[in-house]
């Protein structure tokens, strides 16, 4: 049986600007910024922006899965950053950048491991890691939908089409 609603954890850099374009996602119903992948406890922004703790800055997503699919959101995170960036995304450097699909089941693995390699055919040499997920821990209130608070834009995050 199909759940309604199911959840993705991803990172494409500075997780405001990756939330910015998941909040306008058609079947998405909630967005929190976090980091996940090391082994702090309860992690901080100032820690995990040490770029020593293991943790990368991510989005969990929570969508309908009537209305939107893991493939849907997945073809969004690559589009809307540079998946072939080493070592971060645009002017934000450190592993705490980094792309990564974190899986949380063999389905999600399996998609996103498609997906990389139709872009690896048109010719990308794609950086994203895929990885087992782990605990998620949310980031301090005031990242939360950082730009809708303050009126910005991303400055690291510009979609393109890539499908």
């Amino acid at each position: 049986m199909k759940r309604k609603n199911d959840k993705v954890i991803f990172a494409s850099g500075c997780f405001w600007g990756t939330q910015h374009y998941f909040d306008q996602a058609p079947g998405v119903i909630k967005t929190t910024v976090g980091y996940t992948g090391g082994e702090i406890e309860m992690p901080t922004y100032k820690q995990v922006s040490r770029g020593d703790t293991g943790h990368t800055e991510v989005i969990e997503v929570i969508f309908d899965s009537e209305k939107t699919s893991y493939e849907k959101l997945a073809k969004l995170f690559f589009e809307t950053h540079d998946p072939t960036q080493a070592d971060g995304q645009g002017p934000d450097i450190g592993p705490q950048y980094h792309s990564k699909i974190f899986y949380l089941n063999d389905d999600q693995r399996e998609t996103a491991e498609k997906l990389v390699k139709i872009l690896h055919d048109k010719g990308m040499n794609i950086a994203t890691k895929i990885e087992k997920a782990s605990k998620f821990y949310p980031a301090e209130d005031y990242h939360q939908h950082y730009y809708k608070k303050t009126g910005g834009s991303p400055y690291c995050h510009i979609y393109r089409k890539l499908f």
